[in-house]
């Protein structure tokens, strides 16, 4: 069987945000889909250790904003690969209060979703909401999860619905094509160059150089 074939699934780059308490809480997801219109109704899939998860249980509120081709790419790495439990993600983030909870307009939108039904996995729980407020705020390209993949070269987290092994990730970065690759040890990153510079920031999740390992074909 190979799982390979759901990569080919449309999946969007979503910072999916509640709140704790008055503590502003998100994370990243890719799985999100419209369910009705009218009401306006969508699902967002979120991992049982995502911290946001029980945040929005508990509030009864998230909201998702969809990420553009163009926008601050750290935005992935800030919010998907750290814990809301121990770092405060939203500092030095500009963002918006909306309806109680927390949406970026520096994105390409976002909508605002009261809870109206849940169903569990064995990993995750499906969250359904109805729309409570929205606005396009940007006008470029919406993200895909391809292009994450694709030319930004990003990892997938291991909380992601469409999280696999490692090994297989390994298969797309060590092909033999004539460049050294270096890798961030972070979010996965893949830098292509016969020397990694000293000063390199990682455009994920903003690792340092020094965070970066040579990838051996």
């Amino acid at each position: 069987m190979d799982t390979k074939i759901l990569r080919n699934m449309s999946y969007g780059v979503y910072l999916v945000t509640s709140v704790d308490g008055d503590r502003p809480v998100g994370c990243t997801a890719n799985s999100a889909i419209q369910i009705t219109s009218n009401p306006a109704t969508v699902a967002v899939s979120i991992n049982h250790d995502n911290y946001t998860n029980g945040c929005i249980k508990k509030s009864g509120k998230f909201a998702i904003s969809i990420m553009e081709e163009h926008s601050d790419a750290s935005l992935i790495g800030i919010f998907g690969f750290q814990s809301s439990k121990d770092v405060d993600k939203f500092n030095g983030v500009s963002y918006e209060m909306v309806e109680g909870v927390p949406v970026f307009p520096q994105t390409n939108g976002y909508a605002v979703f009261k809870v109206t039904g849940s169903m569990e996995t064995s990993t995750h729980t499906i969250f359904v909401g109805e729309m409570l407020d929205g606005a396009v705020t940007g006008s470029g390209t919406p993200m895909t999860y391809a292009y994450y993949h694709n030319v930004l070269k990003g990892k997938t987290a291991k909380n992601a619905p469409t999280y696999v092994e490692e090994k297989e990730d390994l298969e797309k970065v060590t092909d033999t094509d004539g460049k050294t690759k270096w890798r961030c040890t972070i979010c996965g990153y893949i830098y292509e160059g016969d020397e990694l510079p000293a000063d390199f920031v990682c455009p994920i999740c903003h690792a340092t150089a020094d965070q970066f390992e040579k990838v051996v074909e």
